[in-house]
């Protein structure tokens, strides 16, 4: 199967900086679109950031100008570069995937364990 794991999460102070990673693993043919979310504790979980394969991204409106979301295709892995963390920006982030399998070229979507992000004085 596909797996998923972040790496990055922890601990900050307002203004600081953070970087997540997401590796994918497994029986891969093709990785699409890749996205981060975040679930702040009582919130629904909420889209932060996508990246088409060809390297289109989008944003949510409340991280433009500070969240960056890239890719490294070679090593099947995107980035959240992260920059004037506030504290609503704590929350749990999970990475996502839309993966094409080598199992019978099935194409569906993976997510990772999450890694937590809080930012607090």
């Amino acid at each position: 199967q596909v797996q998923l794991v972040e790496s990055g999460g922890g601990l900050v102070q307002p203004g600081g900086s953070l970087r997540l990673s997401c590796a994918a693993s497994g029986s891969i043919s093709r990785i699409y679109g890749m996205s981060w979310y975040r679930q702040a504790p009582g919130k629904q979980r909420e889209l932060v950031a996508v990246i088409t394969s060809g390297g289109n991204t989008n944003y949510a409106d409340s991280v433009k100008g500070r969240f960056t979301i890239s890719r490294d295709n070679a090593k099947n892995t995107v980035y959240l570069q992260m920059n004037s963390l506030n504290p609503e920006d704590t929350a749990v982030y999970y990475c996502k995937a839309v993966v094409a399998t080598m199992m019978l070229g099935a194409t569906g979507d993976y997510w990772g364990q999450g890694t937590q992000v809080t930012v607090s004085s």
